[in-house]
């Protein structure tokens, strides 16, 4: 029982050390980005003059913002999900959610092989200003879907059973409900 909680433990943590990260990568990509387009904002007005490399970096900070945040959203229930079914069918709900889970981790680790395919293939290829591989770029959508995966089976058990998702005051997934 004790090496059982010890290990319920150490995952918790492990948990609670990836949200983590994955909130402080957000924040730090986000934060990057904003100083850019402000930087090149003011530049262009006070020297019409602007960054030359602005508009592409802010671009692909926001092709990895997305990808590194949907794990997060998908923890918090943000996306968007139709529970007709397991409404009319209460008693079917717990099977309708873990096939929802299965039919997701699926969807995901097939993603998350062909965008990594992608980003190899891709990865001769150079941006037109910054020169950097196009690979790179790409490379948020394996990251975003191994996120993704990791999130999905972290919240496995609560979802399935209970229909819970993580519940905090950083969040506020019902806040576009009608």
């Amino acid at each position: 029982m004790d090496a059982e909680r010890r290990h319920s433990g150490q995952l918790a943590r492990f948990d609670a050390a990836v949200l983590c990260a994955n909130r402080a990568l957000i924040i730090v990509v986000l934060a990057a980005m904003a100083l850019v387009v402000f930087a090149n904002v003011a530049l262009r007005f006070l020297t019409d003059h602007s960054i030359l490399w602005a508009e592409e970096v802010s671009r692909y900070a926001m092709i990895w913002l997305t990808f590194l945040g949907a794990g997060l959203v998908l923890r918090h229930g943000g996306h968007i999900g139709i529970d007709a079914l397991q409404t009319r069918f209460p008693r079917r709900a717990v099977a309708i959610r873990a096939t929802i889970f299965v039919l997701q981790l699926g969807f995901f680790a097939f993603m998350a092989w062909i965008a990594t395919r992608y980003a190899l293939l891709a990865w001769g290829q150079t941006t037109p200003v910054l020169q950097i591989p196009v690979g790179f770029v790409y490379l948020a959508l394996p990251i975003g879907f191994a996120l993704l995966i990791a999130h999905l089976l972290f919240m496995a058990a609560p979802y399935v059973h209970r229909n819970e998702f993580i519940v905090d005051d950083e969040f506020d997934s019902k806040a576009a409900d009608l």
